[in-house]
């Protein structure tokens, strides 16, 4: 007669609402459908900006200020580089100290300078590996003493699919988003003794105000590859990451996982 085998202990799960998230970038797009998110589920929300050319991304982040507190949480929100290490920790510290703790990362602030490899400006180079990798670094460098204390925390940042299926003029953004690729598994590895989960995201093409840039027969092509026929919305992103930070995901970590429509699967 087999002996039956005891049962493990169910391990409880940790509510979303009244933890706090940082989202970065979080004024438009992605960021802000992944910032409204996590105030629907209760979670008090920090996010910071900075001015772009050409947009008043100030006008914009007050507004997304007044959507999530419309949803009843606590709201911080500043200009802050993320490339600027300094200013992005004392940034960390005011989010932690005004809303009462810090329990998710969302590395969401990213830019893109596209163009040609082989005339692409030193600067547009810099630029956008400064942001979209230094700065992810710098993010999760600010926030690992909070998670390491507290022995809990969930870093998710947003690669792309093209860190794996880059297009044409995209040398620095796709070596960039690859780079964030690697540094989410190697957090992982650092950060997971300290019951911390470290995961990306990998969008495909995502119908933002960006996107109004890109010539029509791109996105028409995006269309015609992805499996289910359709450019992905800012909630598509918001929801798997949300997910990602919540305990239902908790045994997942160094992981990239994509919302693309399928258009890798080509």
């Amino acid at each position: 007669m087999i002996a039956e085998q005891p049962q493990a202990a169910r391990v409880a799960r940790r509510e979303m609402r009244g933890h706090t998230a940082v989202v970065t970038g979080a004024a438009t797009g992605v960021g802000r459908a992944i910032a409204l998110e996590f105030a629907r589920r209760g979670v008090n929300v920090g996010f910071n900006y900075i001015e772009l050319p050409g947009r008043d991304i100030t006008a914009q982040a007050l507004l997304t200020e007044t959507a999530l507190r419309a949803c009843g949480v606590g709201v911080y929100s500043a200009a802050c580089d993320v490339r600027n290490r300094d200013a992005l920790e004392a940034f960390m510290g005011a989010a932690h100290a005004e809303l009462g703790g810090l329990h998710y990362l969302v590395n969401n602030a990213g830019i893109h300078r596209d163009g040609a490899l082989w005339r692409l400006p030193d600067k547009a180079w810099r630029d956008v590996v400064d942001t979209n990798l230094t700065g992810t670094f710098n993010c999760i460098q600010a926030v690992a003493p909070y998670f390491r204390e507290q022995r809990y925390g969930k870093v998710v940042s947003v690669a792309s699919h093209q860190a794996y299926m880059p297009g044409f003029g995209v040398s620095n953004y796709a070596a960039s988003k690859a780079a964030v690729v690697g540094l989410t598994k190697s957090a992982a590895v650092e950060l997971g003794p300290y019951n911390v989960n470290v995961n990306a995201v990998a969008p495909g093409f995502v119908r933002t105000e960006l996107i109004d840039t890109l010539p029509p027969e791109v996105l028409e092509d995006a269309e015609k590859e992805a499996v289910l026929g359709r450019i992905g919305e800012p909630d598509d992103v918001a929801y798997l990451t949300v997910f990602l930070c919540s305990d239902d995901a908790r045994h997942i970590t160094g992981q990239v996982i994509f919302v693309d429509g399928g258009l890798t699967l080509h």
